[in-house]
């Protein structure tokens, strides 16, 4: 099947060949445009071609009977329009086609200079009466000249439609004339990038509001970053897009080109349209300088961020895949230094005072990490290092942290106690609510440690009376204290229990050995009498002590006596 483009070329030959073989005058000359040939007279051409007379006349061939025109802009179907110019033909001029037509004239350099009523200035009355006095025409001209550069840019087609779009787009921003307002931003996002970023630049010289070009540029992302994500959720156009981010090289061109367009006021773009961004450009893995401009954008707003908004940067497209959280991490530092500098400026104590905005931020990142907490990529020092982020001054209660580290504990039931030890270690047991305390102490999940600060916190509540709050740092010190002489009671217990297996050991080792030594004794008969036994036993014959209390005559020598030092006891907790 003939390609369209094909078709069309057939056609327009078809017709040129019908018109010029209806002269009588035979044709001495074949034009050759790309894969089409035109059979031509030489004297209509010349008339009104300069370029073509030159040639003509300039070659070193006796009778030129063939001429390539390939380098004519817009190929073979343009050709076929000015030769119809040539021979005084009528032909449509359009908004898609004058574009060319005046870059093929001054090509064949078919100006006023060298013919009056020439094609070029025949294209430059339709572009300042036609083309350019509206909107919508000067946006499809200047769509046009994507194909004709460098010739649009000398013959200033593309500047002129530049500086036409931009005032007129001022003046539909600034009194809409027909619905939606902003039909206008739909029209200029068939151009490509570099034309869009001219023609900002233009609007802003004007006087554009920020807004008016962030409106301008959200509608340009959302229709050519379309197979990225759909709207400001995130979600992608295909729910089957591939992880592999070499696939969208023009993609990260253009994501990259858009961030160097945005209007630098703050309030100007949503926060949610500016975290679509950034998951964006950490899919397509753009440049850091990039992904660096929209973390501080963001982080300059971020008390306006929302849990979806931070999902929305955190997992991949079909939200199966977990991101590295280094963005967020460095956006919520951005944030904490913004808000350090706000306090030293107002001349407040950044570490006792925090703002409105950095209460909604704790409480939007404690929200954001009990949603992200199930997944098994998160570790610990992740978890953490998120949460610490937040200056523990900003929580006024730490419920919603805490709800976050049950679910983490619950997600990931083979940590350790040192390591669930760890995960507690950002959350501040005195500042968890009634409900929350209570909950906490009979949770299973929680190291001894989390368990035992909760409940003697509700013991002190109880002593000082239901309105006599204790003080927090006497508790908390407290509490430390308690703790540690519960930690040394339990190692003492450990250790007396290894101190009785050890004893029963000894007992049943020293027992068998009595047993060997008696046996062993039985079997070597009657002692033999040495000169030194006998005189030992005259000797105990003449123990002046012998009827007294200190008499041990009456002992046997063979009965073993245990002589062993008594053990020192001590007391312990047990």
């Amino acid at each position: 099947m003939a390609s369209p483009v094909r078709s069309r070329l057939s056609l327009a030959m078809e017709r040129t060949g019908k018109w010029v073989f209806s002269k009588d005058i035979p044709t001495d000359v074949v034009v050759v445009v790309c894969e089409a040939s035109f059979s031509l007279h030489k004297s209509m051409l010349m008339a009104k071609s300069n370029y073509i007379r030159k040639l003509i006349f300039e070659s070193k061939e006796p009778e030129l009977d063939r001429i390539n025109l390939s380098g004519i802009p817009g190929g073979p179907e343009i050709f076929v329009k000015a030769a119809k110019f040539c021979y005084g033909f009528n032909f449509e001029i359009t908004v898609h086609n004058v574009a060319a037509l005046r870059c093929a004239a001054e090509y064949l350099q078919m100006t006023d200079v060298y013919c009056d009523y020439n094609l070029a200035g025949r294209t430059e009355d339709f572009l300042a009466q036609v083309a350019l006095s509206s909107l919508s025409g000067a946006i499809f001209v200047l769509k046009s000249c994507e194909d004709l550069l460098p010739l649009a840019e000398d013959v200033n087609i593309v500047q002129r439609c530049i500086d036409a779009i931009s005032l007129k787009a001022c003046n539909e921003a600034n009194f809409p004339s027909r619905t939606p307002p902003n039909w206008w931003t739909e029209e200029l996002s068939i151009l490509n990038i570099e034309f869009i970023g001219r023609i900002l630049s233009g609007m802003r010289k004007r006087g554009a509001k920020a807004l008016t070009l962030a409106s301008a540029l959200i509608t340009y992302t959302e229709r050519n970053l379309r197979d990225l994500v759909r709207d400001h959720s995130g979600r992608c156009t295909k729910s089957s897009i591939s992880d592999d981010s070499g696939m969208y090289a023009h993609e990260r061109e253009l994501l990259q080109s858009i961030v160097s367009l945005l209007p630098s006021e703050k309030a100007s773009l949503p926060i949610n349209f500016l975290c679509c961004l950034l998951r964006s450009a950490i899919f397509v893995k753009a440049s850091n300088s990039c992904k660096n401009e929209l973390e501080k954008r963001i982080s300059v707003i971020l008390e306006h961020v929302t849990v979806d908004n931070l999902l929305v940067m955190s997992f991949t497209c079909n939200g199966e895949k977990l991101y590295d959280l280094d963005s967020i991490r460095r956006i919520m530092s951005g944030f904490m230094e913004k808000e350090k500098n706000m306090a030293v400026f107002s001349g407040g104590d950044f570490k006792e005072t925090c703002s409105a905005a950095m209460h909604r931020v704790a409480k939007t990142v404690d929200s954001y990490l009990g949603e992200i907490a199930t997944y098994p990529e998160l570790t610990i020092s992740k978890f953490n290092g998120i949460a610490t982020l937040v200056r523990k001054g900003a929580r006024k209660v730490d419920d919603d942290l805490y709800r976050a580290i049950d679910i983490y504990l619950k997600a990931h039931p083979n940590l350790d106690e040192i390591e669930r030890e760890k995960v507690c270690s950002v959350m501040d047991p005195l500042k968890l609510s009634y409900e929350a305390r209570i909950h906490a102490s009979q949770n299973k999940r929680l190291p001894l440690q989390i368990v035992l600060h909760t409940l003697y916190y509700d013991q002190l509540k109880l002593r000082s009376g239901a309105d006599d709050q204790p003080d927090a740092a006497a508790t908390r010190s407290q509490l430390q204290s308690d703790v540690s002489l519960v930690s040394e009671n339990e190692a003492l217990r450990s250790e007396l229990k290894k101190m009785k297996l050890y004893i029963s050991e000894m007992q049943k080792n020293k027992g068998s050995s009595a047993k060997s030594i008696s046996a062993a004794a039985a079997t070597s008969g009657p002692r033999k009498h040495t000169f030194f036994s006998s005189m030992s036993k005259t000797l105990g014959k003449l123990n002046p002590f012998k009827h007294g209390s200190k008499d041990t005559s009456h002992i046997d020598d063979n009965l073993a006596v245990d002589i062993t030092k008594p053990r020192r006891r001590r007391f312990s907790v047990s």
